[in-house]
Parts: structure tokens; C-alpha cells; sequence
């Protein structure tokens, strides 16, 4: 039974152990320690046990944890198999890599529509998403209830969407527009994309190595 109170941290490592996992079955790799999990992770032993405590009993003193039990598990705790929903806003750059590249349905969800203003974008189906224009989001979200609102808009009309996104019933919002959402309705769950941090973060291990 999952625990209440879970850490960040820990629920941010849970992605790390399905990725882990997941890669571990398809070798056929069928049990596995949490030294062995632990170190192909680069953490503890202890720490495995102690992320994985959270949520249940898992394992077997002496055998380990079964790789395809363990991976349903995870899948369930993530909610993966809750048959997640999502619409973009935005089919830039950006929006149309993520239409064409990104594997959604690897994560839980199911990419439904994409939102646009333009008139050479809108109508198009784009590998298998259709878009729509911005002025449909409503009645759309309101026949197909979204469970998460990608945002790839400029940074001007960021705010905007976000809230038309939660008015219509959207929960999460995956946020790549650079800016600051100030959202803080209850229940409203909102992931930041922030490329340049991941690479200034680079910056500063490459020049303190210099």
C-alpha cells in the first residue's frame, strides 16, 4: 500500500527504476538484487529499499526482486496504465518535434490533438494528431477531458493558456514556454522544462574541472 508523504526526491527516482527495469526485462534478465539494481543506478543498496518501502513489499530476502513483477509494479505506482490523455498547445519548433519524436505512449499517455493559430498547421493531421485551432480548445477538452496540457506557446501568452487548460479540467501541465506559471489552484500539478538549466549545469562541471 503506498505510503502517504512520499518524498520528491523518491518519486522523481521512480522513472529512473522503470527505465532500469524496463531495460532489464527486455534482456531477459529475470531477478535481480538490490546491490546489483543499486549499482547499475549508481546508488545503495539501502537506498533501493528504502525508495522501494514506500510503496510495499517487493522483494525476497535471499532471492531479490522479480524484474517483471518489480516493472508492473512501478508501472502502477507511476499510474502509467491509467490511460492518461494529452493535448499540445503550440505546433512550433518545439511542439511539432514532440508530435513526431516524442513516444508518449512509452510514458502512459496518449497524445489526443494539437492546438494552433496558424492557418498552414491547422486542420492537419500530423503523425496521427490532428490539430485543431486554439478557439476549439474548449469544446474539444470538454468531449475529450484531457489528463495533461503540454504548453510549447510563446512565453507572452503562457500564462493564458495555462489557465484556459484548468478551467477546462486539465490536472498537469507540462511546461516548456521558459517561464513561471502562477497556478496555484489545488489539485493542479505543473512540470517545468527548463533546457538551458540542464545545460548551465554542465557549464559549471565542465569549468570546475577545467
Amino acid at each position: 500500500m503506498r505510503k502517504q508523504n512520499v518524498s520528491g526526491a523518491v518519486i522523481r527516482r521512480l522513472p529512473r527504476y522503470y527505465r532500469h527495469l524496463n531495460e532489464l526485462n527486455q534482456a531477459g534478465v529475470v531477478r535481480i538484487s538490490s546491490s546489483a539494481l543499486g549499482k547499475s543506478m549508481g546508488l545503495t543498496a539501502s537506498q533501493i529499499r528504502q525508495d522501494l518501502s514506500c510503496f510495499g513489499e517487493f522483494g525476497q530476502q535471499g532471492y531479490g526482486y522479480n524484474v517483471d513483477n518489480l516493472l508492473n509494479e512501478i508501472v502502477d505506482i507511476l499510474g502509467m496504465n491509467r490511460g492518461h490523455t494529452a493535448v499540445i498547445l503550440g505546433v512550433g519548433n518545439l511542439g511539432r518535434a514532440l508530435i513526431e519524436n516524442f513516444n508518449f505512449g512509452w510514458s502512459g499517455f496518449h497524445l489526443n490533438a494539437a492546438f494552433d493559430v496558424r492557418p498552414e498547421v491547422v486542420g492537419q493531421i500530423m503523425a496521427g494528431t490532428p490539430i485543431f485551432h486554439i478557439d476549439q480548445l474548449e469544446n474539444y477538452l470538454r468531449e475529450h477531458p484531457a489528463s495533461v496540457g503540454v504548453l510549447t506557446v510563446p512565453r507572452s501568452i503562457a500564462e493564458e493558456m495555462a489557465d484556459r487548460l484548468v478551467k477546462s479540467g486539465v490536472k498537469g501541465i507540462w511546461n516548456f514556454t521558459n517561464t513561471e506559471l502562477n497556478i496555484r489552484e489545488e489539485g493542479i500539478f505543473i512540470e517545468n522544462v527548463h533546457f538551458s538549466d540542464s545545460l548551465q549545469t554542465l557549464s559549471y562541471l565542465i569549468s570546475e574541472d577545467a
